[in-house]
């Protein structure tokens, strides 16, 4: 499977990068239903302008709120600190004509923060994830606690796999529609053992019942080139982990972690091998590896 050098999309994003389908998102998230009179402008910062910072999609409604959404199929715990540093990033690109130190106020967009979930492993309909969450406590230096943070960022994490959060989900039929063809994928895959079939499957029947038909019948070898690339890549990790876990502890003690991890570290990078070989760019494997490019072009 010979992924196009240009992919660097997931099919997520690849789908969402409209301003109409945005609108509906927005509003299926936020619970409200936004004029047509307010325009949608996609910011998402390209990689090329920016340094080890990617996200899947960040748009400004109206000048007045800046919308950032990750689509993951495993949780990061660090969504928190990663958006922190990519919303940064958007309002240095926002004001760099301006003057920051001068007396005059400076105005920019309200953020919102969202994650929505479609993996596997069981998660809940709703959580946050707070930045505060991966502070250090001064406590352990003898000093008074702190009871409230002065720097804090929310990020809402919605499950949107088949049958969860259906009142989001149903208010935005592209992400409904979404959702049934991921639950498709992963039918077919438990059906046949073969990712590649499945795909090709689901995309079959998808089309005939009329879920994403435009789009997939218009993408229908980009998404394959997506699906197959990315969920290889996270079977591979998963597997990884668990056998640098086992190995752990089985040595049981640090050394035999280390041992573990190793190994896995050494998978981690055949992978990449097997990625830029099959023709993927380096800024798609950092977006779902989260190496840095450094590493990347070592290899």
């Amino acid at each position: 499977m010979n992924a196009n050098r240009t992919y660097k999309d997931s099919v997520f994003t690849s789908l969402f990068n409209n301003s109409e389908l945005l609108r509906e998102l927005y509003g299926a998230l936020g619970g409200v239903k936004l004029p047509q009179d307010i325009p949608i402008f996609i910011n998402t910062l390209e990689y090329a302008l920016v340094k080890d910072i990617y996200n899947d999609i960040s748009f400004i409604v109206g000048s007045k709120l800046i919308v950032l959404v990750e689509h993951q199929s495993t949780i990061n715990q660090n969504m928190a600190l990663r958006f922190l540093m990519y919303i940064a990033e958007s309002y240095k690109q926002m004001v760099k004509s301006k003057n920051i130190y001068s007396e005059k106020k400076i105005s920019i967009p309200y953020p919102e923060f969202y994650v929505l979930y479609d993996g596997v492993h069981p998660y809940p309909d709703k959580e946050i994830l707070r930045l505060s969450d991966l502070f250090e406590n001064p406590k352990d230096l003898g000093l008074p606690e702190k009871v409230h943070p002065l720097l804090e960022l929310e990020v809402k994490v919605l499950n949107i796999n088949e049958g969860r959060n259906s009142e989001i989900v149903n208010r935005c039929r592209k992400l409904a529609e979404y959702s049934l063809f991921m639950a498709k994928v992963r039918e077919f895959k438990d059906k046949y053992d073969d990712l590649l079939k499945a795909i090709k499957e689901a995309l079959k029947y998808c089309m005939e019942h009329d879920i994403l038909k435009e789009y997939l019948k218009k993408h229908e070898n980009e998404v394959i080139n997506m699906l197959y690339t990315e969920w290889n890549w996270d079977t591979a990790l998963e597997v990884a982990r668990e056998e640098a876990f086992e190995d752990g502890e089985d040595k049981g003690h640090e050394e035999g972690l280390a041992e573990g991890l190793e190994q896995a570290r050494r998978q981690k990078l055949t992978i990449v091998h097997n990625l830029l070989a099959e023709g993927s760019t380096p800024e798609f494997i950092q977006k779902i590896t989260g190496l840095s490019i450094e590493e990347i072009a070592k290899l």
